[in-house]
């Protein structure tokens, strides 16, 4: 049998790695001079705005609430067809999250249940670029401006990805990236944050290292209640060593996905994504795998099934995601079952298939015939 195919595997080159270990011989690994030109780096990428480095992309989108002012008693409207960080940081800075259910077709949120949702105390909205295919940026600001709302855009699957031909990340208001291993560049773990204003950088700075202020030579002070949240040198160098890869990265991604249309079997049933070759960065490709009745006495899902099944072939699948309002956790707070009928026929069927930039062209004819026979 041939070599087991992951659903994803990044790409790291032999100078990344030699760079790496010049960082380790330095004796600077923490926060230094890498994750000041990653950043500055990453700015230049971003039409020029300013862009702060973190640990994760969980902590981003934590610290650009705190940033925006969102808590005790605010309300964040949000999907729940994504990673559960999503919402979890809305509970994290005190604030209620509220979800609304996504377009079938795009599975993103769909922005007419956002604005039916807004009410006197909603602050903001965390729209989400599932699978690298961008939210509809025109129509989210125009609402977001209409009832005066804050956005942080969820951006940690859009590294790369555009709107209208402008980098998601150069425009809007809050923005989130994530560059944890399975991400479209990576740093290990980490994320980055592109602030909408200059004059945040002093308190997102202070946020991201326990509130602390330095001055002179001996002088420090807190004045807010910051956490641990910054990138290491180490990381930093990894994700400097990415970023020329970029582009070449982006466009191989839509090649495979090219190649997933075209050979995948349509008779067995899936959804497949919208193809879109010009603004999705291919981050993942999934399908929604077609709801049948359980067999007799089979405890186990369909989709459990699919997995197993393309794991006896050799390939790897991943479940990304099963919608987050019916975890325990949410449940607690209200949600229940049946409120969004969409996020949640998608949540229980969909399946990310093997999709990374160093995959031949016959290791999706592979993915193809192996989904073909399973579902079959």
């Amino acid at each position: 049998m041939a070599a087991f195919l992951p659903f994803t595997r990044p790409e790291i080159d032999e100078a990344t790695i030699a760079g790496v270990a010049d960082v380790l011989r330095s004796g600077w690994i923490t926060s230094g001079p890498q994750v000041k030109a990653f950043e500055a780096a990453l700015s230049k990428l971003c039409a020029g705005r300013p862009v702060r480095c973190f640990n994760s992309g969980t902590a981003t989108l934590e610290l650009a609430l705190r940033l925006a002012g969102i808590g005790k008693g605010d309300e964040v409207i949000t999907t729940p067809l994504s990673w559960v960080a999503t919402a979890n940081v809305v509970l994290e800075v005190g604030a209620r999250p509220v979800f609304v259910d996504v377009d079938a077709r795009t599975r993103n949120i769909d922005l007419d249940a956002v604005e039916a949702a807004v009410t006197p105390a909603t602050r903001a909205i965390i729209p989400v670029d599932l699978a690298g295919l961008p939210v509809d940026r025109d129509r989210l600001y125009s609402i977001a401006k209409k009832h005066s709302l804050r956005v942080v855009e969820d951006a940690a699957q859009a590294f790369g990805a555009s709107w209208r031909g402008k980098p998601i990340g150069a425009f809007g208001d809050f923005v989130s990236f994530s560059f944890h291993a399975n991400k479209n560049i990576t740093s290990t773990e980490g994320g980055a944050l592109v602030l909408p204003d200059e004059s945040l950088v002093p308190a997102c700075e202070q946020l991201r290292l326990q509130g602390v202020i330095r001055s002179g030579e001996d002088g420090m002070d807190v004045e807010l209640l910051g956490g641990k949240f910054n990138l290491t040198d180490v990381a930093a160098r990894i994700g400097l060593g990415q970023l020329p890869h970029l582009e070449r990265f982006t466009q191989r991604r839509r090649t495979l996905a090219r190649r997933y249309f075209k050979l995948w079997e349509r008779s067995v049933g899936c959804e497949l994504p919208v193809e879109d070759y010009e603004q999705s960065n291919w981050h993942m490709f999934q399908v929604v795998l077609p709801e049948r009745p359980e067999p007799k006495g089979e405890p186990s899902s369909s989709r459990a099934r699919f997995i197993a099944g393309m794991r006896d072939h050799g390939i790897g699948v991943g479940v990304h995601y099963p919608a987050m309002h019916l975890f325990k956790l949410y449940r607690k707070l209200g949600w229940r079952e049946g409120q969004f009928p969409h996020a949640e026929r998608i949540g229980r069927g969909i399946a990310t298939l093997p999709l990374f930039p160093a995959m031949a062209d016959s290791d999706v004819d592979r993915v193809c015939d192996a989904a073909r026979k399973v579902l079959s």
